[in-house]
């Protein structure tokens, strides 16, 4: 029987990359996004390779999620994999100068978006039991606070903890759940965070080598394929060129 994956976020990034990773693979996919036209078109592409069925909706909003996951189509219902992919930061300001509008998106994207896809897929993904896997996209900004991070950091520092947490709800089910972090990362993340500036965009990975969604999709299909017997807690990756910064000190006073 083909599997069913269910991605959000996807069309952009890392969602949309995964999405393509797994049509590769032959699996079933249901795919979220907000931008009915990148969505419909990345569906048709798609389906020359695979099933896919798109849902054009915000995961910020409860009752859309519920309506769409109540009702997936018949050959879509039984799920496998969940990515929970959907999540964005705006702005790098000091935490005295943020739009408090922007914290609030950050945390019903980040956190209240994945908690209530992850919580009405899993009587679906339990129901799946041995080899169902739940694959939550974390960052190094949930490990390592930088100037800048404040509620970006903290919705992914929440991201780890309920995943940690969720492995010992889950435990006998063979449910398994994981969470990557990756570090610098190229891709329209950045620019939405920029708010559309190209240029802070471009200087962020000039000379870096960051690591690119394709990468990421790849990670997120190892792990996703594992035997069934091995579940990936969490898994930080970063390119070469980055690293922890040195604690920073003020020196004004000197």
């Amino acid at each position: 029987m083909t599997s069913t994956v269910f991605i959000t976020g996807a069309t952009s990034g890392f969602g949309e990359a995964t999405a393509r990773r797994f049509a590769e693979a032959g699996w079933k996919l249901v795919l979220t996004g907000r931008r009915k036209e990148r969505l419909d078109a990345l569906c048709a592409e798609l389906s020359a390779k695979t099933e896919v069925h798109g849902l054009v909706l915000d995961v910020r909003d409860r009752k859309a999620m519920e309506q769409a996951i109540a009702n997936l189509p018949a050959g879509f219902e039984k799920i496998r994999g969940l990515v929970n992919n959907a999540g964005l930061a705006l702005g790098v300001d000091a935490a005295q100068n943020c739009s408090l509008d922007d914290w609030e998106t950050m945390v019903d994207t980040n956190i209240k978006g994945l908690m209530y896809t992850t919580r009405l897929l899993l009587p679906r993904l339990i129901a799946h039991g041995r080899g169902a896997s739940i694959l939550n996209v974390g960052s190094v900004a949930g490990n390592y606070p930088y100037p800048g991070s404040n509620v970006y950091g903290g919705t992914k520092a929440f991201v780890g903890q309920f995943s940690l947490s969720l492995r010992c709800d889950l435990r006998g089910t063979g449910v398994r759940v994981s969470n990557i972090e990756p570090g610098l990362c190229e891709s329209e993340f950045s620019l939405v965070r920029f708010g559309g500036d190209q240029a802070k965009y471009d200087a962020t990975y000039a000379g870096a080598e960051p690591i690119q969604p394709q990468d990421i999709a790849e990670t997120i299909f190892w792990i996703l394929n594992q035997p069934a017997h091995i579940n990936i807690n969490s898994l930080e990756l970063m390119p070469v060129s980055q690293d922890w910064a040195g604690f920073s000190i003020d020196r004004s006073k000197g």
